[in-house]
C-alpha cells in the first residue's frame, strides 16, 4: 500500500458559501474520494486547525506521499511542522504541491526562491498541454486537458528550472505557464501541479484525478515502499 496524506487548510470551504457549494466537505475530502478508488492507496487527511497542523512526526513517518493544498494561511503553518516535512522529503517522502500551494512555506523552502507568479481570476478557458507524453505522470492522457473555467497563472514563475517539465498551460488570454513541474530534493520527489482553484470543480475532473494518481505513484520513494525507516535506509555502494 502507498500511504497518502492529503493536507488542506480547510478555510475557504468554511467561510465562503460559493466554495462550500462546490466542496461541501472540503477539498481534502473531495481529493480523498477521487483518489480513494485506487486499491493500492491508503489515504488519510489532515487540516490546519488540527494539533500540530495535523502533521505530527508520527503522521509524517507513516506518509509515503503528501499532497498539499493551501491559499489563505501559509504563514499559519508552524515552522517546526515545515522542518519536519522538509526532513521527510529529503529522506524520501514524496510531495505534491497543488495550485496556490506554490506560496506555501514548505514549497518555497524546498525551491529556495520566491515562487511568485502572475495571476488573473477570470474564469476563462485553460488548455493544459502534455509536453512529455513519456513521463509516468502523463500516462493515459490525451494530448491535452481542457478546463472550461479556471484561474489564470502566468509567467514568470520564480522557481528553479524543473528537472522535468510535463505540462504547459495555455490560457484564453494568451498566457503560458509551466503547470506540471518535477524536482528531486535529497531522496524525495516533488511535483507541482497548477490546476485546482477553489471556486471551480476541477478536482472532480477525471483527467485531473488521473494526473494526481499517476503523480502519487511517481513520487513514491523508489528505494523503499514504506515510509518508516527511510532516513536510515541508505543505499551502500556496490563493491565488485
Amino acid at each position: 500500500m502507498i500511504n497518502v496524506t492529503i493536507w488542506n487548510e480547510f478555510l475557504h470551504e468554511r467561510d465562503d458559501l460559493d466554495v462550500r457549494e462546490i466542496y461541501p466537505d472540503g477539498i481534502h475530502v473531495a481529493l480523498a474520494k477521487g483518489l480513494g478508488v485506487e486499491k493500492d492507496f491508503s489515504l488519510r487527511t489532515a487540516t490546519l486547525d488540527q494539533p500540530q497542523n495535523g502533521l505530527s512526526q508520527d503522521v509524517l513517518d507513516n506518509t509515503d506521499v503528501l499532497l498539499w493544498w493551501a491559499h489563505l494561511a501559509h504563514d499559519q503553518v508552524a515552522d517546526e511542522v515545515v522542518d519536519r516535512i522538509q526532513a521527510r522529503v529529503l529522506a524520501g517522502m514524496g510531495l505534491i504541491v497543488l495550485h496556490s500551494g506554490h506560496m506555501s512555506k514548505i514549497f518555497r523552502r524546498l525551491m529556495g526562491t520566491s515562487c511568485a507568479l502572475t495571476w488573473r481570476e477570470d474564469g476563462a478557458r485553460e488548455r493544459l498541454w502534455v509536453i512529455d507524453a513519456t513521463h509516468p505522470i502523463a500516462a493515459g492522457l490525451d494530448a491535452f486537458i481542457e478546463l472550461p473555467q479556471t484561474e489564470m497563472y502566468g509567467e514568470v514563475f520564480d522557481v528553479p528550472a524543473p528537472d522535468e517539465l510535463i505540462f504547459l498551460s495555455w490560457f484564453a488570454g494568451g498566457e503560458l505557464f509551466r503547470s506540471g513541474c518535477a524536482w528531486r530534493r535529497g531522496r524525495g520527489r516533488v511535483f507541482y501541479f497548477r490546476p485546482g482553484h477553489e471556486t471551480y470543480p476541477i478536482y472532480y475532473d477525471e483527467r485531473v484525478l488521473m494526473v494526481l494518481k499517476n503523480a502519487v505513484r511517481w513520487a513514491l520513494f523508489d528505494g523503499n515502499t514504506t515510509a518508516k525507516g527511510i532516513g536510515e535506509a541508505v543505499h551502500q555502494p556496490v563493491i565488485p
